[in-house]
């Protein structure tokens, strides 16, 4: 592998026939299927690999300097497969996939059969149950995030008074909650 002479990104290697003939291919399927970062990160290479300086590609385009840097590096480093948008690989799981098909299973027997006497699953005591099987803490606020991930909604109850009157709460919402709205907005025209 030819490396870049000192003061081009470039090397030889990106620069041959067919480097170019697939750099031109992935540009215009990228224009097709209207993928503007991988368009224009396609166009600035082609720029850079004709003579323009990255100034230059930077003004057209409307990017800034690093940009452009920084993608000459990528396709350097890995080619046309550098200029690919790829999604972030973030933190390992905590927890195995064949856990995860354990805490499914377990989450949908309810939980009186993992052994907590509610009959109804909360975020600390799913924390508490992964911890205790596995010995993995989570945050209460992870939880919910934990549970989308493995295909369940998370549900929350709505909290109302066992003993409300619903024609007087229809009553104050209808009629003097509008009132009270109307007489505060007079206030903050004045």
């Amino acid at each position: 592998m030819a490396k870049a002479k000192n003061g081009e990104a470039i090397g030889p290697r990106g620069r041959t026939r067919v480097a170019k003939k697939r750099l031109k291919k992935f540009t215009l399927e990228a224009e097709k299927r209207g993928g503007l970062l991988e368009w224009r990160r396609g166009i600035a290479i082609l720029r850079y690999i004709a003579g323009q300086k990255v100034i230059a590609i930077s003004k057209e385009l409307g990017i800034t300097r690093g940009s452009v840097n920084r993608w000459l590096q990528w396709y350097e480093a890995d080619g046309v497969d550098g200029l690919r948008n790829r999604k972030p690989p973030g933190a390992t799981p905590r927890l195995s996939d064949t856990q995860r098909t354990e805490l499914v299973r377990l989450v949908e027997d309810g939980s009186v059969a993992a052994g907590y006497q509610s009959g109804v699953w909360t975020g600390p005591m799913i924390a508490d149950l992964i911890e205790d099987r596995y010995g993995v803490r989570y945050h209460n606020h992870h939880i919910p995030r934990l549970l989308h991930q493995l295909g369940f909604s998370v549900q929350r109850p709505r909290k109302r008074l066992a003993k409300a009157n619903l024609e007087a709460q229809a009553i104050w919402v209808n009629e003097k909650f509008p009132r009270i709205k109307k007489k505060l907005s007079d206030v903050v025209e004045s």
